[in-house]
Order: C-alpha cells, then sequence, then structure tokens
C-alpha cells in the first residue's frame, strides 16, 4: 500500500547554514564545511522557515518511507560533524607480541608494525578529514577525530581490519585494534 505523502522535520541550530539544491545538501558551520549527495534516492527537500527543512515522500512504499528517516540522520550527522565533530578511540590488545604504532604523513597515516611478531609494516592512510593521534593520558591508544562520520567511522574500520589474524583460531588470537569508544567532540 502506498502512502500519499510522509514528511519529517530537521531543526538547523544557530551558527549553522545549510543549503539544498536537487538532493545535494552543503552544511557550513564552525568546525567546516560537509557536503553530501541524495540523487539516488527520490525524495523533495524544502525549507519551511529559516531554522526548519522538511524531508518528504510522495506516494511510497514501505522501502522508500524507510528513506526519509535514513536522509534526516545523514543531515542531522552531518549538522553535529560540523557543530562538535566525531571522536572515535580504538585500543590495541595484544597477549605476547606489542604491537608498535607510528603515526606519520602529518597525522594522516597509521604503520603498524610487529603485529603477531610479523616483519610486515601495514600502512593504513586515513580519509579525508580525518586526523589520527596517539592518546597522551591512555597508553595503547589511537584517537580518530573528524567531522564526517561516515570518513572517521571507515577510517577506523580500516585499521581494525588491517590487523586481522589469518591461519589462527580467534577465539584464542585476540590480537587487533579495537573501537573501544566513539561519539561527539
Amino acid at each position: 500500500m502506498k502512502t500519499i505523502s510522509t514528511d519529517s522535520d530537521i531543526k538547523i541550530p544557530d551558527g549553522v547554514n545549510l543549503s539544498f539544491k536537487a538532493r545535494s545538501v552543503t552544511v557550513k558551520g564552525p568546525r567546516g564545511t560537509l557536503k553530501k549527495e541524495f540523487k539516488h534516492v527520490n525524495i523533495e527537500i524544502l525549507r519551511v522557515d529559516p531554522s526548519t527543512i522538511r524531508v518528504r515522500v510522495w506516494h511510497g512504499g514501505r522501502k522508500h518511507l524507510a528513506c526519509i528517516r535514513t536522509v534526516c540522520s545523514h543531515i542531522e550527522n552531518m549538522i553535529k560533524g560540523v557543530t562538535k565533530g566525531f571522536e572515535y578511540k580504538m585500543r590495541f590488545v595484544y597477549a605476547h607480541f606489542p604491537i608498535n604504532v607510528n603515526i606519520g604523513d602529518d597525522n594522516k597515516l597509521v604503520e603498524i608494525r610487529n603485529f603477531l611478531g610479523e616483519k610486515v609494516v601495514r600502512r593504513v592512510p586515513m580519509l579525508d578529514g580525518v586526523t589520527v593521534t596517539q592518546s597522551k593520558d591512555q597508553k595503547d591508544e589511537l584517537v580518530l577525530i573528524g567531522n564526517d562520520i561516515q570518513n572517521v567511522s571507515q577510517s577506523a574500520a580500516s585499521i581494525q581490519q588491517s590487523v586481522a589474524v589469518k591461519n589462527k583460531d580467534i577465539r584464542k588470537f585476540l590480537d587487533g585494534i579495537y573501537v573501544s569508544a566513539k561519539g561527539l567532540l
């Protein structure tokens, strides 16, 4: 069954400038600018008043109506990113061989050495807008900071997947670099 019209509103906080044209949304705030395309989703974006936008779907089925909340969540995450920013913390876990991590290329590259005693050096580049630092107050911890939640979380996932244990019992060999905390700055 199709619903004639369904919509959802998004409040825009002070200090954030949100503009859109042809389902391309740009959010400007104190921490920078984020831009995202929603051309693959058949939705209508309207400005109700200067501090509210409305996302609407006409004649949508069940799956199409679910896109409203998805698009609203993306836009809300963009607003949070340009106002506060996102932070992921990752901890090193090892039983015997201590994992050695170096950060290079102006906080844009992670080099992982001595994982399970292996000689190979794993290099993981960070995505656009993501910087990585070693935690000052906690031993064996990386901190990833950025405005775009998708880039920050994908960079964390790339680090975690680069140190996957191969050809061993993963119940016993729990070594790796895992996300320990995530949230806003």
